[in-house]
């Protein structure tokens, strides 16, 4: 019998990428929904699922207090936190307050499913290497002109236009682009943007 899993996460591609990888071989029926007002509702109505994957970030969740909320909800079956960019400090946090796991959103899909199954069941998830990074990696903050370029990825520019509109060479926007994928931890720009929306750098 495939696990009832609930997905709440603002961002909607995120959300229907992580629905499809559970939905896949029929592993899961999933239902998504977009803040933790919606989720709690749509425990309310429907009762408790086997698990619920909770966006750090996503409105209504205020921190943690959101997983607690959800904990109760659920008649306290397995609720684990979602991110993209939250640091290790968050996660460890989320464990002790009583998340059943901290899954980054960059997790690959049969990854995503093998942690599925593990925290419904009971186990606790948090990926090793994640939890054994060092935040401080040196990269350094963000210039202002930095963060004007990842302003322009992130309503969905080119980089020809990021050029015009800071009146820079298209090719100082690539390099641009490259350092702020590297020090967001970013694979690429649309990544760049997700953590970017997430950390409210714009």
């Amino acid at each position: 019998m495939s696990l009832r899993i609930l997905v709440a996460d603002d961002h909607i591609l995120v959300r229907d990428a992580i629905a499809a990888f559970l939905q896949a071989d029929d592993f899961a029926e999933v239902t998504t929904v977009s803040s933790l007002p919606e989720a709690l509702d749509t425990v309310r109505e429907v009762g408790a699922f086997d698990l619920v994957l909770l966006d750090y970030s996503m409105p209504g969740m205020d921190g943690l207090d959101g997983l607690a909320k959800m904990r109760k909800a659920n008649n306290e079956k397995p609720v684990a936190i979602l991110s993209g960019t939250a640091p290790r400090e968050v996660a460890e946090a989320a464990l002790k307050a009583g998340a059943q796991g901290f899954v980054p959103k960059t997790l690959a899909a049969k990854s995503l499913v093998v942690a599925a199954q593990f925290m419904a069941a009971g186990e606790i998830y948090a990926p090793f290497g994640f939890m054994q990074q060092n935040e401080d990696d040196g990269t350094g903050p963000m210039t202002k002109r930095e963060l004007e370029v990842l302003r322009g990825i992130c309503q969905g520019k080119s980089n020809k236009e990021i050029a015009r509109d800071t009146d820079l060479q298209e090719v100082t926007i690539k390099l641009h682009v490259k350092t702020l994928c590297r020090k967001l931890g970013a694979r690429n720009r649309t990544q760049a943007a997700m953590i970017a929306r997430d950390r409210y750098l714009v």
